[in-house]
């Protein structure tokens, strides 16, 4: 490859990594403040390609000019490139961008910012699958980071199939070039952490220590009934997305919705329709929280009295917990209950599925419970599916007691 120093290109710098030195274009810093973007672009993919790279920089630079005068494109008129197209995907008011939920909007977010800085100038049929083999060296980090490049291809794919949609050139080209080096490239591995009934009281244990007896519900509750962690502290909506809720924080104009106590009835059933299927099977999850013993250790610190609204809530705020925060809070308990590292929060539902499967559960029985089956009309039965729950924590109570487990020491 030309010498580094050799390669004289407009914003054009190497920046130093642990291992080497990535050609890097970089915004002029007075335009970024008044609100050029994208602020950087790393062009490692044509980094042996010194004439390539510079035409590159040029390109970027000459869109940074053009912006400086004063001119702005049409969000909502394509011109060929990735990014009109992504353009296009964010900002169309029939986009399914604006139906994904705070869950899945973040890293959509993070990874649209990205494929705009590193690919926004290239045209979709230019796009050949040997491209994206290159693309997946870069984003993967040459293999260390699997799910990042598969985050950052769906996410490409989302926008070229809405653009499908439209009848945009090159979109339904460029889907198939997708789909079939996908096919070409590692996966990343699925997870396999889960944690025992025992590691869960330890973490419930060090959460009471620290005085967060809202984690240490929140724990046990999506241990115990396998609901998504994101449906137990629930999630915050931008004011203009979702439904209504009288739950808001006014000063981040945001809105919230998750389990709340009403989902509870009086014989301590607990009945919920989770986030994800509600756009879909509309399927409701119901556990009897009796069959449910760390819950029910749990429930000795709520009251009566205080079984309103939602159900977890900060001890620091008084409002239902930021998912990154409550990340953060997991990652002390874990530690103070000597748990692996590599053990998440998110983990706990696919620990409690495990638990039961291991218990002799029927994997019927446990796909009602998780409210992932594909057999829709049974699950709105709700007798079906409490009736499944109740064989599904049985046999999860009688693994306990052979082992000798129990459910922990309630405090």
């Amino acid at each position: 490859m030309e010498d580094e120093e050799q390669i004289k290109a407009p914003g054009l710098k190497w920046l130093k990594r642990a291992h080497s030195r990535v050609p890097t274009w970089v915004a002029d810093e007075n335009d970024v403040k008044h609100g050029y973007a994208p602020k950087s672009v790393n062009l490692q993919s044509l980094a042996d390609q010194p004439e390539m790279l510079k035409a590159k920089c040029d390109s970027l630079q000459a869109d940074m000019v053009l912006w400086r005068t004063g001119y702005r494109a049409d969000p909502l008129k394509f011109d060929g490139t990735v990014k009109s197209l992504l353009a296009l995907y964010e900002t169309h008011k029939r986009s399914p961008y604006h139906k994904l939920k705070p869950g899945t909007l973040r890293p959509y977010n993070h990874y649209l910012k990205s494929l705009r800085g590193h690919i926004g100038t290239v045209r979709l049929d230019d796009i050949s699958g040997v491209e994206l083999l290159d693309w997946h060296d870069v984003w993967s980090e040459n293999g260390k980071y699997l799910a990042a490049a598969a985050m950052a291809r769906a996410v490409l794919m989302a926008a070229v199939r809405f653009g499908i949609m439209l009848r945009l050139d090159g979109c339904a080209a460029l889907a198939v070039v997708l789909q079939e080096t996908a096919k070409k490239l590692p996966s990343p591995k699925p997870r396999t952490q889960s944690a025992t009934a025992g590691q869960i009281t330890e973490a419930r244990a060090a959460a009471h220590a620290k005085g967060r007896p809202s984690s240490a519900l929140a724990y046990a509750l999506s241990f115990e009934t396998t609901l998504r962690l994101w449906d137990v502290i629930g999630q915050w909506w931008p004011m203009d997305q979702g439904g209504i809720s009288e739950v808001l924080d006014a000063g981040r104009e945001l809105k919230w919705f998750g389990l709340r106590w009403e989902d509870i009835d009086a014989d301590l059933v607990l009945r919920f329709m989770p986030s994800k299927t509600a756009d879909g099977s509309g399927a409701v999850i119901s556990y009897s929280l009796t069959k449910a013993p760390m819950v029910m250790e749990e429930l000795k610190h709520w009251p009566i009295e205080k079984r309103r609204g939602p159900v977890i809530v900060s001890e620091e705020t008084g409002l239902p917990w930021r998912a990154s925060i409550f990340a953060q809070r997991w990652t002390v308990d874990r530690k103070a209950a000597n748990l692996p590292a590599s053990l998440w929060a998110r983990d706990l539902r696919a620990s409690g599925i495990t638990e039961g499967r291991a218990s002799n559960a029927t994997l019927d029985d446990a796909q009602k419970v998780a409210g992932h089956s594909d057999k829709a009309t049974t699950e709105r039965y709700d007798r079906a599916v409490l009736e499944a729950a109740d064989r599904f924590a049985e046999a999860r109570m009688k693994r306990r007691e052979q082992s000798g487990n129990g459910s922990g020491n309630g405090r």
